[in-house]
């Protein structure tokens, strides 16, 4: 059974940088695309950013030159380096395979004050 346990946020001033991190169990990420979604209040989930099973990666137009998704297939754990926060970046922050499992974590809270 995957689980999924993310980490990392946490309330950030305008401008901060916070680096959030997803460790899975019970798959080998090494094996599969990977994604960091996010959602905020009122708002549907949302894809952020992509990392395929190469090392190719994708963005969402709002964090493009910002955001910076990478994987560590040894520790199966899945980053995502985050720079010039903006409060419009608060939200949960999940990640999940590329197509999603069924299976999601509690996500991690990054909340950036202005």
């Amino acid at each position: 059974q995957v689980q999924l346990v993310e980490s990392g946020g946490e309330l950030v001033q305008f401008g901060g940088s916070l680096r959030l991190s997803c460790t899975v169990s019970g798959s080998r990420i090494m094996l599969n695309g990977m994604n960091w979604y996010r959602q905020a209040p009122g708002n549907q989930r949302e894809l952020v950013a992509t990392i395929t099973p190469y090392g190719m990666t994708r963005y969402a137009d709002s964090v493009k030159g910002r955001f910076a998704i990478s994987k560590s297939n040894a520790e199966n754990t899945v980053y995502l380096q985050m720079n010039s926060l903006k409060p419009e970046d608060t939200a949960v922050y999940y990640c999940n395979r590329d197509p999603p499992w069924m299976t999601w974590g509690q996500g991690t809270q990054v909340t950036v004050s202005s």
